[in-house]
C-alpha cells in the first residue's frame, strides 16, 4: 500500500507543491529587499519570531518533494505509530507523515501551529487528502501546545517551525524519544545550538546533513 502516490494524496500534494513553488516569499517586496544576513537574523531570533512568520502567513513555506519523500520513508522504515510535527504550515509536510502512518496500519501524529490561517488550510488539506482522522492540530506557540497530553512513546518528531527554537521543542519532547527514533530538522542551519546538540554523541543522537537544509538525527538506545 502506499497512499502517498495514490488518489487522493497524489494529485493533491502536485498540487500543493506546484502552488508552493509559485507562492515564494521572494516575491514579497518588504522581504526580497533584506539582505540574507538579514533573513537569517530574522530566521534565528527568539524574540520576533513570531512577527517574522506572521508576515509569512499566507505562504505555505513547504518542505521540497524530496524531503517529503524522505519523511514518508522514515516514518514508514521505522513502523512508527506516534509522531510531533512542529509547525504545520499548510500540511505539506504533515500529508506526507500521516500517510505513512495510514501505510502502517494507523497511529497519531500531533502537530501543532500559531497561525490561526494556515490551521485552518491545513485542516482543510488533510481533509481532501483523507487524513484529518490520524492528525490532532494544536493551535497556539508550541512551547505550550507541546507541553503536554503527549505519547508516552514518540516515533519521529519533525521541527520545521521557528528555529531559533529547535533546541526547547527537543527539549519538550526528548525523553519521550523511544530508541531508534528520529528527529528531523528542516533549514537547521539557522539554529547552531540545535545543530551542536545533536551532533555530539555525548547527547545520545547519531546525526547527518540530509540536502542543502535538513538534519536527519536518530535517538540512541
Amino acid at each position: 500500500m502506499n497512499t502517498l502516490t495514490t488518489t487522493p494524496l497524489g494529485p493533491l500534494l502536485d498540487t500543493l507543491f506546484a502552488a508552493a513553488a509559485a507562492a515564494s516569499p521572494m516575491n514579497v517586496p518588504d522581504f526580497a529587499d533584506l539582505s540574507s544576513e538579514e533573513r537569517a537574523q530574522l530566521m534565528s531570533s527568539k524574540v520576533g519570531y513570531r512577527d517574522f512568520y506572521r508576515r509569512l502567513k499566507d505562504f505555505p513555506l513547504a518542505v521540497s518533494r524530496e524531503t517529503g519523500t524522505l519523511l514518508y520513508m522514515l516514518a514508514r522504515g521505522c513502523r512508527a505509530r506516534s509522531i510531533v510535527e512542529f509547525g504545520t504550515s499548510f500540511g505539506i509536510s504533515t500529508l506526507h507523515l500521516a500517510a505513512a502512518l495510514r501505510d502502517n496500519g494507523g497511529g497519531r501524529l500531533i502537530t501543532s501551529e500559531f497561525e490561526p490561517s494556515k490551521v485552518a488550510k491545513a485542516r482543510q488539506n488533510l481533509t481532501e487528502g483523507g487524513l484529518i482522522d490520524l492528525v490532532e492540530i494544536r493551535q497556539g506557540d508550541a512551547l505550550q501546545t507541546l507541553n503536554a497530553n503527549l505519547p508516552d512513546v514518540i516515533d519521529l518528531v519533525l521541527l520545521d517551525g521557528a528555529k531559533a527554537l529547535y533546541p526547547d521543542i527537543l527539549g519538550l519532547l526528548e525523553s519521550r524519544l523511544r530508541p531508534g527514533a528520529f528527529v528531523i530538522a528542516d533549514n537547521a542551519d539557522y539554529s547552531p545550538d540545535y545543530l551542536a546538540r545533536v551532533r555530539s554523541p555525548s547527547n545520545g543522537y547519531l546525526s547527518t546533513p540530509f540536502g542543502d537544509d535538513v538534519e536527519v538525527s536518530m535517538r540512541l538506545g
